[in-house]
C-alpha cells in the first residue's frame, strides 16, 4: 500500500543529490509539495528540473552550515508552502581520515554541516511544526550506532544526530515526532566518490563495501527513503524518537570468525 502524502508540505535539505534526491522524489510520488534544498541555486535548480512535477517543487538553495542559513531555508519553505508538516534532514558530508587528519578546520566543518546544521534546521522550522502536529526525519548512519575505523569524525557528528534525536522527541512531544534513520552504505555519488573512486584498487573497495554488511550489497537510495517515508507518515504516528537501522546487518554484531 503506497502512503499518501497529498497536501502535506515537506521540507529536505539536501535534497538535490543522494539519499536526500531520492526521498524527494518518493514524496512526489506520494502526492506531496515538497521545498528542495541544495548548497547553491544552480544545483537546486538543476535537479528540480529534471525532477518534473513543477508545480509542486520549490527551490530553497543555501547552506546549513550556518544558523543564519538554516533560518534563512527554513523560513523560505514555509512561507512557499504556506506552512510545513515534514522536515527531513539529509544535507550531511563524510570524509575518512586518521584523528591526526583532522584539523579545526575539518572538525567544524563535518560537525557544522552534519550536527548544527540539522540542530539549526529543527530549531527554525518549530513554530510551523507545531502548528501542524509534524514531524521531522534526520539522518543520521551506521556510523552514529557504532565506531567504525578510519571514520572517528564522522562517528561523532552521527553520534550527536542520533542521541539529539532521541532528547528531542521526549521534549517535542506529543506534538512533535522526531526520529531518525541510520543507513550503512549507500550507492550515492560521494560513497563512490570518496570510498571507492580515490581508492588504490576501486575495485577492490567497492566489494568490501559490498561485504561490509551481512545481506552482501550497497543499499540504494531508494531503500532509504521508503524507510523516511515510512517514519514521516501517519502509519508511524506512535513512533518517536526512533534510531532505524537500515544497513543489511551491519550494526546487528559480528561473527565469531571475523
Amino acid at each position: 500500500m503506497q502512503i499518501d502524502f497529498a497536501g502535506k508540505r515537506v521540507l529536505v535539505t539536501g535534497g538535490t543529490r543522494g539519499i536526500g534526491r531520492a526521498t524527494v522524489e518518493a514524496f512526489l510520488e506520494a502526492g506531496a509539495r515538497i521545498a528542495v534544498n541544495g548548497r547553491t541555486a544552480g544545483s537546486t535548480a538543476t535537479a528540480i528540473g529534471a525532477l518534473g512535477n513543477r508545480e509542486r517543487l520549490l527551490a530553497v538553495p543555501g547552506d546549513i552550515a550556518t544558523a543564519a542559513g538554516c533560518s534563512a531555508i527554513v523560513s523560505a519553505a514555509v512561507q512557499g508552502l504556506d506552512g510545513l508538516d515534514v522536515l527531513v534532514n539529509s544535507a550531511g558530508i563524510g570524509k575518512e581520515g586518521r584523528i591526526e587528519d583532522f584539523d579545526e578546520a575539518a572538525w567544524d566543518e563535518m560537525l557544522d554541516i552534519n550536527l548544527k546544521g540539522t540542530f539549526f534546521c529543527i530549531r527554525a522550522a518549530l513554530p510551523a511544526l507545531r502548528t501542524s502536529k509534524g514531524n521531522i526525519v534526520n539522518l543520521a548512519s551506521d556510523a552514529g550506532l557504532i565506531g567504525e575505523l578510519g571514520l572517528t569524525v564522522y562517528c561523532a557528528s552521527k553520534g550527536g544526530v542520533v542521541n539529539m534525536t532521541r532528547a528531542m522527541a521526549l521534549e517535542l512531544a506529543p506534538d512533535v515526532r522526531v526520529n531518525c534513520v541510520c543507513p550503512g552504505y549507500v550507492d550515492t555519488d560521494m560513497v563512490r566518490r570518496d570510498g571507492i573512486e580515490q581508492a588504490d584498487d576501486p575495485a577492490a573497495a567497492e566489494q568490501a563495501l559490498i561485504n561490509y554488511a551481512p545481506l552482501k550489497r550497497i543499499a540504494a537510495p531508494r531503500d532509504i527513503a521508503t524507510a523516511i517515508l515510512y517514519l514521516a507518515s501517519d502509519d508511524a504516528r506512535f513512533v518517536t524518537g526512533a534510531a532505524f537501522q537500515i544497513d543489511g546487518g551491519s550494526t546487528a554484531g559480528r561473527s565469531a570468525c571475523e
